[in-house]
């Protein structure tokens, strides 16, 4: 997989931090609501390398990834420029082709996390095979994903 895995996990949340940039930012100097998804998604990718799963690898040896099915993403409190986010992953559901999950990204101030999130997004993942059909997870992913349920 290469390099090791950015983040930690704290029992079933895994936390990630990302910086805004300038070319995260709108005209109104505030975070563009599409990148809140960017930085979720590397979030979701850091969870799957620190799992031991590599997304190139399972699409390499195994014809698989991940799509996005369903996002639903809740905007509470905006970020701005050079502010620093942790990204908190948490999976609540694995069966099938289907991975539910649920992120938030909260300001970190003074390297503390704050108390209110900023946004959250509730999600469905589908494992789709080489020509974009759902395709069952292979036993591995499943299981590594289950014992990293909430419980």
């Amino acid at each position: 997989m290469g390099e090791p895995a950015s983040g930690s996990c704290a029992g079933s949340l895994h936390g990630f931090r990302v910086r805004v940039y300038y070319e995260d930012t709108d005209a109104g100097g505030i975070v563009y609501h599409a990148n809140y998804l960017k930085f979720a998604e590397r979030a979701r990718t850091e969870f799957l390398r620190l799992c031991g799963i590599g997304q190139d690898a399972m699409r390499t040896e195994n014809g698989i990834g991940f799509a996005v099915r369903r996002c639903v993403v809740d905007f509470q409190a905006p970020a701005r420029l050079d502010d620093v986010l942790e990204v908190r992953t948490r999976l609540h559901g694995v069966k099938g082709a289907r991975v539910n999950a649920e992120q938030w990204l909260y300001k970190v101030m003074d390297n503390k996390v704050e108390h209110d999130w900023c946004v959250r997004l509730k999600l469905e993942l589908a494992s789709i095979g080489r020509y974009g059909r759902p395709v069952r997870l292979p036993e591995r992913v499943r299981e590594t994903f289950k014992m990293a349920l909430v419980t």
